[in-house]
């Protein structure tokens, strides 16, 4: 299974292929920790975490509501007849601000069911009512005019129409998930934010390698240079050698680069992209790809 990369318009309608491709994934948001948009990064963009996994005849897939939401928000209906799922991979600010500028879901019989995991602090549903509030916010949750539910959703699986949804525990700063969606015959493997280990190794969590195992594409944090993180071990991610190392551990063929870091503009982008496949050629992965605003990955039997 291969996949082809094409480029999508913000809030553009994907045409559907005549061959039925069975998986599209589109990326609208690519950044971590803040959005960063400007001159320098107009080719990779700068809005945060939120990606689009799609199938005919069923509702979409969302991973994480950054501010890419919004954009993707452009292309849906708002006659209230919008239906779709999010997996969201923690509460960090630059993986949950989307939502209330999300459009489609402020429409009446609009659904929307959330799944993430539950910090120490409370449930899924009561983090976004303490952040969608004011003096924060001026739009409550409730204000929403959709239905929105919540699932608090860690160390387990579920199903979401025929997709088959795995969620285990990721290192990072707080409770985190990563995702494995096994969908219509791909596997996508999404790890947004990744602490790597403290001690400057290149060991992988288990419950990390068991969501990549041979997935047919790795979504992975990205956000760091090896020299930047270790001035920043401790904030919660890794570097880009490290992402290519754990593709390599879980034998993984498609690497996709994510979670950039908001220093890092088109052109260093262009020049660690050059460095990881370099690094990528001798381990067996056969693609490596640094994600952009409007990247869509194919995927075709």
């Amino acid at each position: 299974m291969e996949f082809i990369v094409t480029r999508q318009s913000a809030g553009a309608t994907i045409p559907q292929s005549s061959k039925g491709d069975p998986l599209r994934i589109t990326f609208y948001g690519v950044r971590g920790s803040t959005p960063c948009s400007c001159e320098a990064n107009q080719r990779y963009g700068g809005n945060t975490a939120c990606v689009v996994l799609d199938v005919p005849g069923e509702g979409p897939i969302v991973l994480d509501l950054g501010t890419g939401l919004r954009f993707w928000g452009a292309g849906l209906p708002t006659d209230g007849s919008f239906r779709g799922a999010a997996l969201v991979s923690h509460l960090h600010w630059d993986h949950v601000q989307g939502l209330p500028f999300l459009a489609a879901i402020d429409r009446p019989g609009a659904q929307f069911d959330i799944y993430g995991p539950r910090c120490d602090e409370g449930s899924l549903a009561e983090a976004f009512d303490v952040f969608m509030a004011p003096p924060y916010f001026p739009v409550r949750l409730s204000d929403l005019r959709g239905r929105i539910r919540f699932h608090d959703f860690h160390d387990t699986d579920v199903v979401i129409g025929t997709a088959k949804i795995r969620a285990r525990p990721v290192p990072h700063i707080g409770a985190t998930n990563g995702y494995r969606v096994e969908w219509d015959g791909i596997t996508v493997a999404y790890v947004s934010d990744h602490q790597a280990p403290l001690d400057g190794s290149m060991t992988v969590a288990d419950s990390v390698l068991e969501l990549c195992d041979g997935a047919d594409v790795l979504i992975h944090d990205a956000q760091y240079t090896p020299s930047e993180w270790r001035q920043k071990a401790h904030w919660g991610h890794c570097s880009i050698e490290y992402a290519v190392e754990v593709a390599r551990q879980a034998g993984v063929r498609q690497l996709v680069l994510f979670h950039h870091d908001p220093d890092h503009d088109d052109v260093m982008m262009d020049r660690l992209l050059t460095e990881a496949r370099a690094q990528a050629t001798s381990c067996g992965i056969e693609q490596v790809i640094a994600a952009f605003e409007g990247l869509t990955l194919v995927f075709e039997g």
